[in-house]
């Protein structure tokens, strides 16, 4: 959902993102989970829909929605990826993330159900930020559904110093988060938001732009100092495995898109597709 370096493909981007926007609220077939939804290890929020990553009492939150199917979501972390590391470690932003299937409603499979119940698994052992970052740096092209394959999934924990345990490997074959993952995707569709990725930064979205500056690596880094003015860095580390609840009911703590959502992409480092 993000341009590169530039205001280069802004319009592309806003077309991209308005297709999936319109597409936003369409059923995969998969709504109907079997079983409670079990939220996987360390998960927050109100309904356990947040995965959180960075200092628990850092002064500024990074509210991001993805979709693993989704190419702009790929886009947006190969640009940002860095820069929000940063600011997690620097405890500057504590980084919330929050997992969608867009992608299998518009086209249709379940790689975006199964990467994602792939990576609550990986957060139940810790593992969920550097296996995000594998899973999107091996993005399939968006008709191939290649991440529907349990064995594909299981392949790439390989690429992340050990996950590839039994216990993974039976939490990815057995969809033991399924239910989790739809119950976040419900909470995505209801709540307001535009496409993916949403990016929110304490509750207002900055993707493609904040106001009239479009995000950037440089900005976002000048908009959290902005939001941190006079704020002492966070130190606290989320606690692993703090809370393994069956996702209460519906809604979730989502923040709700504010004016203007994040459905006009229109920013520079990261292209535009999905």
């Amino acid at each position: 959902m993000i341009v590169a370096s530039a205001v280069v493909g802004v319009l592309g981007l806003a077309a991209v993102v308005g297709l999936i926007a319109a597409n936003a609220g369409k059923d995969d077939g998969g709504d109907s989970a079997s079983g409670p939804a079990v939220a996987p290890s360390g998960a927050i929020g109100e309904a356990a829909l947040t995965l959180p990553v960075g200092a628990a009492d850092a002064p500024s939150t990074l509210t991001i929605w993805e979709d693993f199917r989704c190419p702009v979501c790929a886009q947006f972390e190969t640009a940002f990826r860095d820069t929000i590391t940063e600011l997690a470690d620097d405890g500057q932003v504590r980084v919330e993330y929050h997992l969608a299937t867009i992608i299998d409603g518009n086209l249709g499979g379940t790689g975006s159900l199964r990467a994602a119940n792939a990576a609550a698994c990986a957060q139940d052992v810790g593992k969920f930020a550097p296996y995000h970052d594998v899973l999107f740096s091996n993005q399939p092209p968006e008709p191939d559904d290649a991440f529907a394959k349990n064995s594909r999934l299981i392949e790439l924990a390989g690429e992340v110093e050990g996950l590839d345990t039994p216990g993974f490997r039976s939490c990815v074959e057995d969809g033991d988060h399924d239910s989790w993952v739809k119950k976040s995707d419900t909470a995505f569709r209801e709540g307001g938001f535009q496409g993916t990725p949403t990016v929110l930064l304490n509750g207002e979205s900055v993707f493609p732009s904040k106001g009239e500056e479009q995000i950037s690596p440089e900005n976002l880094k000048k908009w959290v100092a902005e939001a941190n003015k006079g704020k002492k860095p966070g130190t606290v580390t989320p606690a692993e495995g703090s809370t393994t609840p069956s996702a209460p009911a519906e809604g979730s703590d989502a923040p709700s898109a504010p004016d203007g959502g994040a459905s006009t992409p229109a920013a520079p480092s990261s292209a535009a597709g999905s």
